[in-house]
């Protein structure tokens, strides 16, 4: 198990070091003369038509809506995995990180909400700092090597995995519109298939990808966003085999490498590109830029602190053995790392809306993403001892 944990956790600081490339290759782009090709490069049209059925997307929602869906197919399968088997599948293991993540979700919506109580149109984006960036915190947090416990690096795993979680129902409820029933019968047709071949213990992947699929396009047609087919034909694919076998675990040892090489890079390339042509001082003052890196930066750690701290004064949780609030703290603050999802959430909360909304969520991510990594990766480096070893409890 441990070996396995380690080995997880060694391919996503890889991914986060993979996602600074594609960030960095996507500025330079949009900030240099290549940004015509670049912005048409996304709008490029993919049209996929079989018979009455017609999907024709420019390339960019292809990526959001597409490639997104393995992404959430592959959190679904995490999900599933921890609350049955590994760290959320007791309560005393996931009491901790279930409270942090909790007040790590409200905290920041509260913030940004602060910032833009007075405007509607803004209001939509309350959800952007909700989110953890699962590869580029476990990243920052790599840097450290063997310096960092075992236990802390389950802590922000398992905190981040819940957090993806309520970003899922986030998504799920508020981000919906325009639903269409036809569509949404289709898609409860193919749940009911899946479950079916659930219970009737069936464990190649074939028919689940086959009904997925399916899923996958009613879904994208009913109004209710697609990556969510992701999430659901995951908990549909069994986890063990009658020969103690796990299906939806070798369908996540496989998924790993695409999504953390390719889909997430390819996701970060697509959306990250923010012209700063017409940006400027003033733009970091403008209510959506404010309150998304407020609620990253403090909005993320005071509420990840003050849930735990409450629910460990109030036994109803513990630290896990080994760890302090010396390192819970700057863990917290990692927790503002929250570009992949946050990214994500801000495409759909200001889809219809005026350009410049996207541009200065994108601004306020980048910007508190960056300040809660640097921020934590010093913080946790001064109260880590200089090599492995013990962890005493502060």
């Amino acid at each position: 198990m441990e070996r396995a944990i380690r080995n997880f956790l060694s391919q996503e600081s890889a991914g986060g070091i993979l996602l600074m490339v594609a960030v960095a290759l996507a500025m330079l782009l949009a900030n240099s003369p290549l940004t015509s090709l670049y912005q048409g490069f996304l709008s490029t049209g993919v049209q996929l038509r079989v018979g009455e059925l017609d999907i024709n997307k420019p390339l960019l929602l292809w990526i959001n809506d597409g490639l997104m869906a393995l992404f959430f197919l592959l959190i679904g399968l995490e999900v599933k995995r921890e609350l049955l088997e590994g760290a959320l599948s007791s309560v005393a293991k996931a009491s901790l990180p279930s409270f942090a993540a909790v007040g790590g979700m409200l905290f920041p919506a509260l913030f940004y909400l602060v910032f833009n109580y007075s405007n509607p149109e803004t209001q939509v984006g309350w959800a952007i700092p909700a989110a953890t960036d699962i590869a580029f915190a476990l990243g920052i947090m790599a840097l450290l090597g063997n310096r960092v416990p075992v236990a802390l690096k389950v802590f922000l795993l398992a905190l981040a995995i819940i957090d993806d979680l309520g970003v899922i129902v986030i998504i799920a409820l508020f981000y919906s519109t325009d639903l269409s029933m036809a569509s949404l019968i289709i898609a409860a047709v193919s749940i009911v298939l899946m479950v079916a071949l659930n219970r009737k213990g069936i464990t190649s992947i074939t028919p689940y990808a086959l009904v997925g699929f399916m899923l996958w396009v009613a879904v994208l047609k009913s109004g209710v966003h697609a990556t969510l087919a992701g999430v659901i034909i995951a908990f549909c694919i069994p986890l063990r085999a009658k020969d103690g076998t796990s299906p939806s675990g070798h369908l996540e040892h496989k998924l790993h490498p695409w999504s953390t090489f390719l889909i997430l890079p390819v996701f970060a390339f697509a959306n990250a590109g923010l012209s700063l042509t017409n940006m400027s001082l003033e733009s970091f003052a403008e209510p959506i830029t404010l309150g998304i890196m407020m609620g990253l930066i403090l909005g993320k750690p005071v509420g990840v602190l003050l849930f735990s701290y409450v629910a460990v004064k109030l036994k109803l949780a513990e630290l896990p053995p080994g760890i302090g609030w010396k390192h819970i703290m700057p863990v917290a603050v990692m927790c503002g790392i929250g570009f992949t999802m946050s990214v994500f959430i801000s495409s759909l909360a200001f889809e219809h809306s005026p350009a410049a909304f996207g541009d200065y969520a994108r601004l306020g991510i980048l910007t508190g993403s960056l300040f809660a990594a640097l921020i934590g990766y010093f913080w946790l480096a001064k109260v880590l001892p200089n090599s492995g070893g013990s962890h005493e409890t502060n």
